[in-house]
């Protein structure tokens, strides 16, 4: 079905869900709707029974609305007697609840409950919820809701699977409280886009290019094409071309936190090693806070494939397993801040300090860093101007409708460019994979490479090097070397993909840690005895398995010196280095004690 965005200056379909597939859990074929006896569950006398303890009970009259889009700290509502109308409202400026051209999702009767992954994630309302007949409820307070998910195992299973089916339905059908106003022609699109999926929020689409309607739209909101992207935040606030903080300020992404506090652990980076930290240390009763300054999911977030993580015989993306780990450290009480850079360590006293970007400062009586490692960049002229219209770093389906029914290549001979590769074959023309090693066996798992050899559209291209870029306002066309022959080949082509090394993110740590001769960070038995000695290690025990040359500072996941580069091996590390984090905490507290 189409999803209509109405003004007053008309209707217009603004995107269907085959045209605007952003569903990170599943793709737009499989519809989370389908699947509503999951969806909308309704609860028994028995399991009501143990509802009711953490829930007061309200009765409201026919049409009272029990919040809007955009409200916060919306309770759960489980209904008693009576319904509740769950509505997707019309995106009418400044419109009245019961606007006719609101959209009917769904309607909860009795033994039926509202919300979705906002509930877990603290995050604003997508949609409106009024009472359809004289309405019995349980209102459950976000605290209570939190103590009933982490104490009621079945209900849990329960509640956060219809959960992720709602929200992974709102974002399929793109209804959120969104709008975006861009181009495939503009980098700033690519990154909103890209911004907005992978921290799974739902929003509508408006192409300049292609939609006829556009200029109404300009005209509402007064913008113009030179304006894009344009971000309008439930038909009230508009934004030009903002940055991704600027995007989820708007959206009310991020708790307000106190800035006297103290956190037992402050984890830095939120990919698969960081989530896991973060799962761990909010199951075991810490204070845990996790700075993540894109979104979750780090590398592995923009896989659209993992086919050898234990217990997925199928397979799942790296934006869905994301997804899950981050409702899964919600669930159990860890906060989370997305779009926050963390530009500097102060390790000069306990607690530590970490520095964002905005200013804020965030004290921490144990870190730990996995802030992951990022794609190099290849010292190809004009590289730069091209990322985001025709050089991509990612392969989700966002990249993947740009790029539909032509030819791309990628650089690179690892699993995430063998993902890509294989992913991207059944939306493409044709793939080259460029690689300047003479194969793919020594970087790349085996059942991937059995996948592109027998991919009829993939093309292996060994010992050979991009050499060059063409074009004006889009990449037009790509020339590599082959090492073996000395020959150029150009090949027209708008869409290149480079997956090549890693460059660790740790600029921002100041001097503070032991890293090795590529940047990366040394722990444990990789810290000799001199340089810790050199830098002044005072406690008379070596560091911890996971523990840099500052006490209390860990480092897990692809920011550590010889890790393992896979996301098996980084959520095992995240889960390991919590247990080193409690015995770092437990000695801390004990020189504390004596001091005093």
């Amino acid at each position: 079905m189409g999803v209509v965005l109405r003004r007053r200056t008309g209707p217009f379909v603004v995107t269907t869900p085959s045209e605007f597939p952003m569903a990170i859990s599943v793709p737009p074929r499989d519809d989370p709707y389908a699947r509503r006896a999951q969806m909308f569950p309704k609860l028994s006398p028995a399991q009501l029974a143990r509802v009711r303890p953490f829930g007061q009970e309200r009765t409201l009259e026919d049409g009272a609305v029990l919040f809007e889009q955009g409200n916060s700290n919306v309770p759960m509502f489980v209904v008693l007697s009576g319904a509740i109308e769950i509505l997707h409202p019309s995106g009418e400026p400044g419109g009245e609840p019961g606007h006719p051209d609101d959209e009917l999702l769904t309607v909860h009767e009795a033994g039926e409950f509202t919300g979705e992954i906002d509930l877990v994630s603290d995050r604003r309302s997508l949609v409106r919820a009024r009472a359809k007949g004289t309405l019995r409820v349980l209102a459950i307070e976000r605290p209570r809701f939190r103590a009933l998910v982490q104490t009621d195992a079945e209900l849990s299973e329960l509640i956060l699977r219809a959960f992720i089916l709602r929200r992974m339905g709102l974002v399929a059908h793109s209804q959120g409280d969104v709008v975006l106003i861009g181009s495939r022609h503009s980098a700033g699109t690519l990154r909103l886009q890209e911004f907005l999926t992978r921290n799974y929020h739902p929003y509508s689409y408006v192409d300049v290019d292609d939609d006829p309607h556009v200029q109404a739209l300009f005209d509402a909101f007064h913008v113009g094409v030179t304006d894009i992207p344009v971000i309008v935040c439930r038909a009230e606030r508009v934004l030009k071309n903002p940055t991704n903080p600027e995007l989820a300020e708007c959206l009310g992404f991020n708790p307000t936190l106190d800035a006297e506090a103290v956190r037992e652990v402050v984890v830095v980076g939120a990919g698969p090693a960081g989530l896991a930290a973060a799962v761990y240390a909010a199951s075991e009763g810490l204070d845990a806070l996790v700075i993540e300054s894109d979104a979750p999911g780090g590398q592995a977030g923009s896989s659209s494939k993992i086919e050898n993580y234990l217990g997925f015989p199928t397979g799942i993306s790296g934006g869905a397993l994301a997804g899950r780990a981050l409702t899964q450290a919600e669930k159990f009480g860890a906060e989370v801040l997305v779009a926050k850079t963390a530009v500097h360590l102060h390790c000069d006293r306990r607690p530590y300090v970490v520095e964002l970007s905005d200013g804020s400062r965030i004290r921490a009586k144990a870190v730990v860093i996995a802030t992951g490692a990022a794609y190099r960049k290849l010292g190809v002229e004009g590289l730069s101007r091209f990322e985001g219209v025709g050089i991509y770093y990612g392969a989700t389906h966002v990249e993947a409708t740009r790029c539909a029914g032509e030819d791309v290549a990628i650089v690179g001979g690892g699993n995430s460019a063998g993902q890509a590769a294989v992913f991207l074959a059944s939306r493409v023309r044709h793939v080259h994979v460029v690689v300047r090693g003479d194969g793919l066996s020594e970087s790349m798992s085996r059942y991937l490479i059995r996948r592109i050899e027998e991919t009829a559209n993939i093309t292996l291209h060994v010992r050979t090097e991009l050499q060059s870029l063409e074009g004006t306002d889009h990449l037009e066309a790509v020339v590599w070397r082959d090492d073996r022959t000395g020959d150029r080949v150009r090949r027209p082509m708008r869409h290149l993909f480079l997956m090549t090394g890693a460059k660790p993110n740790t600029d921002w740590l100041g001097g503070c840690l032991a890293l090795d001769d590529k940047g990366f960070v040394r722990t444990g038995t990789d810290l000799p005895a001199p340089e810790l000695a050199a830098r002044g290690w005072p406690l008379s025990r070596p560091p911890f398995l996971l523990e840099t040359s500052l006490p209390g500072v860990f480092a897990v996941g692809d920011v550590r010196s010889a890790n393992v580069k896979r996301v098996a091996s980084a959520v095992g590390e995240g889960s390991i280095c919590i247990q080193l984090v409690h015995r770092a905490l437990g000695e801390s507290a004990v020189v504390a004690g004596k001091a005093g």
